[in-house]
């Protein structure tokens, strides 16, 4: 049995997101359950209100709790809006992705995946089903939440990724609305179109291709260390407490289909992380009292940190950077030879390019990193006269601005008006 994870922000050891208090709330020191007590299952209401909601999606974030240890707050509460927000499929734009992953075995991303299963709506689990299995089972009107285990055995390798590209097109394609796929169908081979629309849950070992974890929230699970202890999932007595929770939860959010429809919440992010968190941002807002303030926190910290993850992990963007050290280094020359830029990118022993053989990065190697953005070496003219190939600094100006932006400097504090001396006008 898999047994429940932490996630690799949770010890003095390790890095970890910074802590989130919200003001006015308690700190939350309440004992894990005890493994052998059964759970509750709650009642489900006949009417719904704010302040419930509110209730409902702490009972929910509690049952979590209890069978998995989460690897931060953060990511507690992006599960719990996330759960929440397959009820409401009908009213988003985008269907954000759950990518639940782990460095390796038995971290709880599996212990986590059944009891989201057991908690939204209309769910479809899979393990190794064909797109077209799956696209035939999406429907427009109420849309699946698809949930997939072992999603790392789809894209693990080459070979398993080319045979599963298909099975990446559908799910990226089905983050947003109104992308349909294709088929041709019927004795007369006619033409037709099968939505793709649907939120996806998917657990795996290892990062999923860029591509769904652009358009996911991102939750990385660890395994447990012995001091951390959970509850003992057993499917015939725990399930009926969840599906209390799963009842609860749709009584709440279905008459709220049109309010949700016209929402347009505040994001701390922009663009397609707007887009894959807007959902829970609205539940959260829907719900009131601490969840604004969490929802956006976690949207915060969260994009933030898998952003870090792509800056050290993105090969492009990891040369854009270095370019620009290298560029401050010579006190930002008008343009800059190919061979005393790639002195500098290969002086980093961190940097990858001693990959790219005996002596690191190459001009060759160098074009073709930077085609993708439209820039190239050429013929230039030095300042002492001479002419070798190299870059010109205004040629990254754009680029730089666009994929990896210099951090804002910080924010002054407000310093308050001063006050007018007694017996003049304010």
């Amino acid at each position: 049995m898999e047994h429940a994870g932490a996630g690799p922000y949770s010890d003095s050891n390790t890095p970890s997101w910074p802590p989130v208090t919200v003001p006015g709330q308690p700190v939350d020191n309440t004992a894990p359950p005890s493994p052998d007590a059964p759970a509750t299952p709650v009642e489900a209401p006949t009417a719904s209100s704010d302040s419930e909601g509110a209730q409902i999606l702490a009972d929910l974030r509690a049952q979590i709790k209890r069978y998995v240890v989460m690897p931060s707050e953060e990511a507690l509460t992006a599960v719990t809006l996330w759960i929440a927000a397959t009820h409401l499929q009908r009213a988003w734009q985008h269907a954000p992705r759950l990518a639940i992953v782990a460095p390796e075995k038995r971290c709880g991303k599996s212990r986590l995946l059944d009891v989201v299963t057991e908690t939204v709506r209309n769910p479809l689990i899979t393990v190794n089903a064909s797109p077209a299995a799956i696209f035939r089972s999406i429907d427009d009107e109420d849309p699946p939440s698809l949930l997939v285990d072992e999603a790392d055995t789809l894209f693990s390798t080459v070979k398993a990724a080319e045979k599963n590209e298909e099975v990446r097109g559908l799910i990226n394609a089905g983050h947003q609305r109104n992308r349909p796929t294709l088929r041709v169908t019927g004795p007369e081979h006619k033409p037709t179109a099968f939505p793709t629309f649907a939120m996806a849950a998917l657990a795996g070992i290892g990062d999923l291709p860029d591509t769904v974890m652009d358009r996911s929230v991102v939750i990385r699970m660890r395994r447990r260390a012995g001091g951390e202890k959970v509850a003992y999932f057993r499917t015939h007595r725990d399930t009926p407490a969840l599906h209390a929770i799963r009842d609860r939860l749709s009584v709440w959010l279905q008459p709220l289909h049109q309010r949700a429809l016209e929402m347009e919440p505040l994001m701390p992010v922009e663009d397609r992380a707007a887009d894959t968190w807007e959902p829970l941002v609205v539940i959260a807002d829907l719900a009131g009292g601490e969840w604004p303030a969490l929802a956006r926190t976690a949207c915060r910290v969260m994009t933030d940190y898998e952003a870090g993850q792509d800056e050290e992990g993105g090969l492009r963007t990891r040369l854009l950077v270095g370019i620009r050290r290298a560029f401050a280094a010579e006190n930002y020359p008008a343009v800059l030879g190919t061979r005393r830029l790639l002195e500098h990118l290969n002086a980093d022993k961190e940097a990858p390019w001693a990959e790219y053989g005996a002596n690191g990065l190459t001009p060759r190697g160098l074009q073709l990193l930077l085609q993708p953005y439209g820039i190239s070496s050429a013929n230039r003219r030095f300042p002492d006269g001479t002419q070798a190939k190299g870059f010109a600094r205004n040629q990254f100006l754009d680029t730089w601005a666009r994929y990896c932006p210099e951090p804002a400097p910080a924010a002054e504090p407000a310093r308050p008006a001063a006050e007018p001396l007694p017996g003049t006008a304010a």
